[in-house]
């Protein structure tokens, strides 16, 4: 208790005691009764007098307490000095708060501004899959949809949106709590969406929808196109080789007019191969060609690609060694997967030489793999001048060369690592390079393992 207080109730009390003792004092002795009732009133006098204080001295404080936050406003005045500093503690500290909360508020007007002026779709739920915001374009795409319904704050995410790949996303993130992303083919009808759902830190998680329908049109378009012409392009090709294979039969041809035909006969073969290639890859990227996986085993697809690579080994006297070789089965098209090898061992032997005269030399192996549980990986690797590091994300693009002039020069078609990348995805599994300038390269590719029972 403050002295201000202290001193001020025990002047009330004192008052009220000689007031008692003299109203007392003046009746008679036989009115005690009337003495009591005196005693009574006095002191409800007294606490009447000190409740009215208390309350005078604990407005201001009760108001700035009240406002906190709220608004800026002065210090009220107080009846007693040793309350004000703490009437102006608390007129500081909401303003502080106060300018706080505008700037807060300020913000988040500022991020919603922001969302709903992004052309993707934007919705955040809690932990229980309810709804709890949504940018303009969401609501735009849920008004009016047949197949959805519209957004409603506070609804489970499941009455808005029918699609089952966005409800099973969103759904992953919140019990994992990790990034996921999906496509979304019925969320609108005609639309493809590419979803990307992300946990929040307080718990629940948002979900961006891409409309990549346009994209999908431009890319399809391609596809054909390039599958179009390489078609068309095989029987002129063909009938072009052989026209020339049947000149070059002629002993009365000039050496000059057989060094030409001997050039168009390379150029017709390596637009051969080219087309072939791109037929491979529009078939590999469109998913048109079937891939029959059955259980093979890893030692088998090894040994059948070396044995398809030995006239390549035998012609450039190079060295191809087999490392370790796991017999356990995977799920893998043999055909498809015996493309992939022979291509990687073709590329190590070409590519691979260190240019200081040796003759290259492969290491080729498939073993379990500890980064990736259930699969098996397998390496192709080569000791020659390797490969920088910033070609290493490109590789696996179409017509991608780290040497141009080295890969025309050994009649590449820079389609084989696409095709390799495309296959292998179709399988389930991964393909990446490593590599070390003057150290050669590594070319590795996971397969899922057979689960069938022994």
């Amino acid at each position: 208790m403050n002295r201000s207080l202290f001193f001020s109730t025990l002047f009330r009390f004192l008052l009220a005691a000689i007031a008692v003792a003299l109203a007392c004092s003046l009746l008679p002795s036989q009115l005690w009764l009337v003495k009591v009732l005196v005693g009574i009133v006095a002191v409800l006098v007294c606490a009447v007098l000190q409740l009215q204080l208390t309350r005078r001295m604990l407005k201001p404080i009760q108001s700035s307490a009240a406002r906190v936050g709220l608004e800026v406003f002065p210090p009220q005045p107080v009846l007693y000095t040793d309350l004000e500093p703490l009437a102006r503690l608390l007129s500081e500290t909401s303003s502080d708060i106060g300018g706080k909360l505008r700037r807060a508020d300020e913000s988040r007007r500022e991020l919603e501004a922001l969302l709903d002026s992004m052309q993707d779709a934007v919705v955040a739920v809690d932990s229980s899959g309810r709804i709890q915001w949504t940018n303009e374009k969401m609501r735009r795409l849920m008004t009016g949809n047949a197949v959805s319904g519209s957004v409603r704050i506070g609804h489970a995410l499941v009455q808005t949106i029918r699609d089952p790949e966005v409800l099973a996303c969103v759904k992953d993130v919140l019990e994992h709590r990790a990034v996921r992303a999906r496509r979304a083919l019925s969320l609108l009808p005609g639309s493809i969406f590419e979803v990307n759902a992300s946990p929040m830190p307080g718990g629940g998680a948002v979900a961006v929808l891409h409309d990549i329908t346009r994209i999908e049109e431009v890319e399809r378009t391609q596809k054909d196109f390039v599958a179009n012409v390489s078609h068309e392009l095989r029987t002129p090709l063909t009938s072009i080789a052989g026209y020339v294979e049947t000149l070059l039969d002629h002993e009365t041809l000039s050496p000059q007019a057989r060094e030409f035909l001997n050039t168009i006969l390379k150029n017709a073969s390596r637009m051969h191969r080219l087309t072939e290639d791109l037929l491979i890859l529009a078939k590999a990227e469109s998913g048109d060609k079937e891939i029959h996986r059955v259980p093979v085993a890893a030692d088998v697809l090894v040994n059948d690609a070396v044995k398809a690579v030995a006239g390549l080994v035998r012609d450039s006297d190079a060295q191809l060694e087999m490392g370790a070789l796991s017999i356990t089965e995977v799920v893998a098209d043999s055909d498809a997967i015996l493309q992939v090898l022979t291509n990687l061992i073709q590329n190590a032997i070409k590519y691979g030489n260190p240019r200081n005269g040796t003759p290259p030399r492969v290491l080729v192996s498939a073993e379990k793999s500890r980064n990736h549980p259930n699969a098996i990986l397998f390496r192709v690797r080569d000791f020659g001048m390797g490969i920088s590091s910033e070609h290493l994300g490109r590789i696996f693009e179409r017509f991608y060369r780290v040497d141009k002039a080295r890969s025309r020069e050994l009649e590449g078609t820079g389609l084989g690592l696409a095709i390799a990348h495309h296959i292998v995805h179709a399988h389930g599994g991964t393909i990446w390079a490593e590599s070390e300038l003057n150290r050669g390269s590594t070319f590795c590719f996971t397969l899922p393992e057979s689960r069938r029972e022994p």
